[in-house]
């Protein structure tokens, strides 16, 4: 096997959270485990689905016959007070240290108070611009969190790159005309073909400032393939 470097220049980055920034994957799947384990329902069949997703999206997909307001409420409520699951990012600081202000995004498929729970709890910077599930009318995979972040930014979608670990991000990005770094760390590389870079680790990229005015953002990925 070897390392090979893969550059992008954008004038911002745009972050998915769980999976990418925070490791959140075995508490978001002990919360629906024990979620469907009160319905009666099958946890396989939910954790396809609730990846990369907004829960009150999963909610109408895998539930439609309860109450969503009571449900969602139910699993917000528990995910913006456990830290049951979470682990931080290899990286994560290290790569957010290095970004000016106003340069990077997050839009997440979590509701604010889960969103800023998981940051803080790793003291990890709560950016300027931030979308989350309760704050749009549609979901990933649709492209609103990213165009309405890029258009907060004041840049222009082709311009901005995203990081993503999920098949449902990947394809909204794709949908925003943005550039899509992927991160297998929640699915199998071969599940994000789709993006530009396929990497295992968010400590694989590096960032720099170069250019004129305004600066650029120069994405370094390291990536390993394995020769034949």
């Amino acid at each position: 096997m070897t390392d090979e470097t893969v550059r992008l220049d954008c004038d911002a980055l745009l972050f998915d959270l769980d999976g990418v920034l925070v490791d959140s994957t075995a508490c978001v799947e002990h919360t629906w485990r024990a979620w469907a384990s009160r319905h009666g329902l099958d946890a396989a069949t939910i954790l396809r689905v609730a990846h990369g997703r907004r829960a009150s999206d999963t909610l109408r997909v895998i539930a439609p016959h309860l109450d969503a307001s009571a449900e969602l409420a139910a699993l917000v409520g528990h995910e913006a007070r456990t830290i049951e699951g979470l682990a931080e990012v290899p990286g994560a600081r290290a790569l957010l240290d290095a970004l000016p202000r106003g340069r990077w995004a997050v839009v997440t498929s979590g509701v604010r108070a889960v969103a800023e729970h998981r940051l803080r709890y790793f003291g990890l910077p709560v950016p300027a611009v931030m979308v989350c599930a309760d704050e749009v009318t549609h979901g990933k995979p649709d492209p609103e969190g990213y165009l309405a972040a890029a258009a907060r930014l004041g840049f222009v979608p082709a311009q901005c790159v995203v990081v993503e670990d999920a098949p449902a991000g990947l394809e909204a990005a794709r949908a925003a005309n943005m550039r899509v770094i992927a991160v297998a760390t929640t699915y199998p590389p071969e599940a994000l073909s789709g993006a530009d870079v396929v990497t295992r680790a968010l400590n694989a990229l590096t960032v720099r400032v170069h250019g004129g005015d305004p600066a650029c953002l120069e994405v370094e990925v390291r990536i390993t393939t394995t020769q034949s």
